[in-house]
């Protein structure tokens, strides 16, 4: 501890969802006489759910101010010296300090710290190809860049959009564009959109999207962004088309932000995400952690390190960090990779592993596919579903469901990620006491009618 200061002081980087849960945490557990706590965040907002910014910009949610979670104002209110629009340029480990840079005036200055926070996100990725960082051209990550990109909707007079991937941002940012009236085409490097599914899965949402209005074009690479005389986007283009365009939005996925930690010689993992214990410290740093879209994270199904990108897992690790530091001690065990999206009034849910994933860590398995309702087939307003589940050869254990129907398919995606997180199989799943009646479900649920298929298909292979 630094001897020149009577508490401690905890320096954070990053004032979104795991910083920020974890400095109020540690606020929590320790008062400002005892502990002083630097927040420091490059951009306007703080504690936001971008996972809400599609909804936003499709009109979903009218004002911006809903997504913010705890003003600035709120944190300060609780002794969180939170300074905005600064951005950390350097950490300096050995000298237990950090470098930041007001990013209006330039100026720079040193802080030293205690224990430090590194929640540092994830940046969207470009495209290395010409055109990529012209005008109209928007990665969809923070709130700064859903202002951005709100901007340029409301400042074109053209309604023609291209949007350069089909991952959950790109399929929801479709939605938006088709929502605020423009002309959607989405340029998918893969097979089907919606990569985290199996591509029958996939086919679904193809199906959905293109009902919706929206362009789909699959098996195609972007292989430059062509601008105006102006300076701004124009067109995208492929191996062997254009496609006009007024506005891009790239939803190709995001990259941990770990450039900070890189250059500081902390642990990465082969995604590029900080390596942390289940304590969420920077692994041999005794006063670094790390939470959010910045770190890498066990996944309990295959045992092997994920990088995971959600707001879900970030306030948790934010929880987790802020009470070790606080004093306490919590620890984050992994995920299973849950995750759920809509397309219009389609839902898609996935958990665990992709046939892809298991063939990858060397697992067998077998598959099932089967369709049912959301409701008691009789009852009003039953709509179709289709659950697909993977179980481990011979064993039987559960390794994955993937889940595409309307209203009621996709938080059913739970019950799943509980029996996986149980390391259940799926002959025990088909016993599991689910509630039941006619507008809920059918006497079989439909993820137990998979499991019942599964468990007879992994009995078979024995």
């Amino acid at each position: 501890m630094n001897m020149s200061r009577t508490r401690e002081r905890l320096v954070v980087i990053g004032g979104d969802a795991a910083g920020m849960s974890a400095a109020s945490q540690a606020r929590r557990l320790k008062g400002p006489g005892e502990l002083e706590i630097v927040a420091f965040e490059r951009g306007h907002f703080t504690s936001y759910s971008a996972c809400g910014i599609p909804y936003w910009v499709g009109g979903d949610v009218t004002d911006r101010d809903e997504l913010v979670a705890r003003t600035p104002e709120e944190h300060r209110a609780r002794d969180i010296d939170l300074r905005l629009r600064t951005e950390v340029t350097e950490i300096d480990p050995a000298g237990r300090r950090v470098r930041a840079r007001d990013v209006e005036s330039g100026a720079e200055s040193w802080t030293s710290y205690d224990k430090l926070v590194i929640a540092t996100g994830a940046r969207p990725i470009r495209p290395d190809m010409p055109g990529a960082d012209a005008a109209g051209v928007h990665g969809v990550q923070t709130l700064d860049d859903g202002q951005a990109l709100l901007d340029t909707l409301e400042g074109t007079r053209g309604r023609r959009a291209v949007v350069v991937g089909a991952g959950y941002i790109g399929v929801e940012m479709a939605e938006a564009l088709i929502n605020r009236g423009y002309e959607v085409t989405v340029v998918n490097r893969g097979s089907e959109p919606m990569s985290t599914l199996d591509p029958d899965m996939g086919r679904l949402v193809h199906e959905a999207m293109e009902g919706l209005g929206i362009t789909m074009v699959n098996d195609a690479e972007v292989t430059k962004i062509l601008t105006g005389e102006d300076g701004g986007v124009r067109a995208v283009v492929t191996q062997d088309r254009e496609f006009p365009a007024d506005v891009v939005v790239l939803g190709i996925g995001v990259r941990p932000e770990t450039a900070l930690a890189k250059a500081a010689g902390l642990p990465l993992g082969p995604h590029g995400g900080l390596l942390t214990d289940r304590s969420m410290r920077v692994r041999g740093h005794e006063d670094i952690w790390s939470g959010g879209d910045c770190v890498e994270v066990l996944d309990l199904v295959s045992g092997q390190e994920r990088h995971v990108p959600l707001g879900t897992h970030a306030n948790k690790h934010g929880q987790v960090i802020g009470t070790n530091v606080g004093g306490g001690y919590a620890t984050f065990p992994g995920v299973v990779g849950t995750a759920v999206s809509k397309v219009c009034d389609l839902e898609i849910a996935r958990t665990g592993l992709r046939e892809k994933d298991a063939h990858r860590v060397g697992l067998r398995f077998e598959a099932v596919t089967i369709e049912s309702t959301s409701r008691a087939g009789y009852y009003p307003n039953a709509s179709p579903m289709t659950v697909k589940m993977l179980a481990e050869h011979r064993t039987g254990r559960l390794l994955g469901v993937q889940i595409v129907g309307r209203e009621g398919a996709g938080k059913r995606v739970d019950i799943a990620a509980v029996a996986l997180t149980a390391g259940m199989t799926v002959e025990q799943m088909t016993a599991l006491d689910l509630g039941y009646a006619p507008p809920f479900s059918p006497v079989w649920d439909p993820v137990l009618v998979a499991a019942r298929k599964a468990a007879a298909k992994v009995r078979g292979s024995v």
